[in-house]
């Protein structure tokens, strides 16, 4: 299956499953596009996009085209080691051929399990924090107390701690100081930082800081 950057990661799952093709089920569960999902190597349900790569193209800053291979990607958890200014614009990604109907079964339970234990109808990023070796952030989260815990609308989502969500007004600035003090209560309870794994554009909060 090809697909442009720019696609939504749910319509290639779909485009997939009616095109018979099997394997690209986990993607109707990460939310955002293609192109997103080679840069910080999604994955859901036991796959992650590094499974089913063939190849990426991507463009430099300097417009240069490049047509990449898994080897060049240097994928790891939620990493990628293409340099940061390279936009991804298409990739190939591969499946076995399936039926129809019991891929879209398939896609179905992962829909419900999603809708079952993640807040998919309320307004967030999606996963806040990567899993630390050996541990869940969302588990981390709640022995630190934090379920709930709210910085003016920005809110720790009651279903899934790992989820920050934005109950009315919050700014960026309230999400992203509510998420480090997340990482603060994790760290001084359990002694594990958690990584971002939201991509953060501009400067961050402690850094803002810094400067007055």
């Amino acid at each position: 299956l090809r697909a442009g950057a720019g696609v939504l990661d749910l319509n290639a799952a779909k485009a997939a499953a009616q095109a018979g093709i099997t394997g690209l089920e986990f993607l109707v569960g990460v939310p955002g596009t293609i192109g997103g999902a080679v840069r910080m190597n999604a994955g859901a349900y036991a796959t992650e996009l590094c499974d089913v790569l063939v190849s990426a193209r991507a463009v430099d800053p300097r417009g240069s085209i490049h047509d990449l291979l898994p080897e060049h990607l240097g994928h790891g958890y939620r990493h990628c080691s293409v340099p940061e200014g390279w936009i991804f614009t298409a990739c190939h990604m591969r499946g076995e051929m399936g039926l129809p109907a019991e891929i879209a079964a398939r896609m179905e339970e992962i829909q419900a399990s999603r809708s079952s234990t993640q807040p998919i109808r309320e307004r967030t990023g999606g996963s806040t924090f990567k899993n630390p070796a050996g541990a869940k952030a969302w588990e981390l989260i709640d022995a630190a107390g934090c379920r709930g815990l709210r910085r003016g609308d920005a809110m720790v989502s009651e279903r899934h701690c790992n989820f920050l969500i934005n109950s009315g007004k919050a700014s960026a600035t309230e999400l992203e100081e509510l998420g480090e003090e997340v990482r603060r209560r994790v760290f001084e309870s359990q002694g594990v930082r958690l990584e971002w794994e939201i991509r953060r554009i501009g400067r961050h909060p402690a850094s803002r800081r810094a400067a007055r």
